[in-house]
């Protein structure tokens, strides 16, 4: 396959499909070297075309609540106050710098994460 930048889906797919060929591959191949070069290319396809944006804040804590097994107590712990944790939850309260520092702290949530759309 000739290897060229991927600007239409179609160009993509071709690329997708090649890449299943030969994912397997030996490294020190042509065919690995080829696997390779598609994957970059691959991955900067989708990250123009198909962006992932970062997750709601209040459902990244829920997330890694439910990850973690912790409870909206044990949550309470970490944010500081027992009565915020139904306020931010029912998005009546902001997370606060001090939060979003132990949140990132203490349950390793990424700040990414916890400032999105905020």
């Amino acid at each position: 396959m000739e290897i060229k930048v991927l600007k239409t889906e179609e160009n993509y797919y071709q690329a997708l499909k090649r890449l299943e060929e030969i994912f397997h591959a030996p490294a020190d191949s042509n065919e690995g070297d080829e696997a390779e070069l598609l994957s970059v290319l691959i991955e900067k396809y989708e990250d123009e075309n198909y962006p992932i944006e970062a997750p709601d804040p209040i459902e990244a804590i829920k997330f890694r609540m439910e990850q973690t097994g912790m409870t909206k107590k044990e949550l309470a712990q970490v944010i500081g106050y027992k009565s915020r944790v139904s306020e931010i939850f029912s998005r009546k309260r902001k997370l606060t710098l001090k939060m979003i520092r132990n949140l990132h702290d203490k349950m390793k949530i990424p700040y990414e994460s916890l400032i999105a759309n905020y």
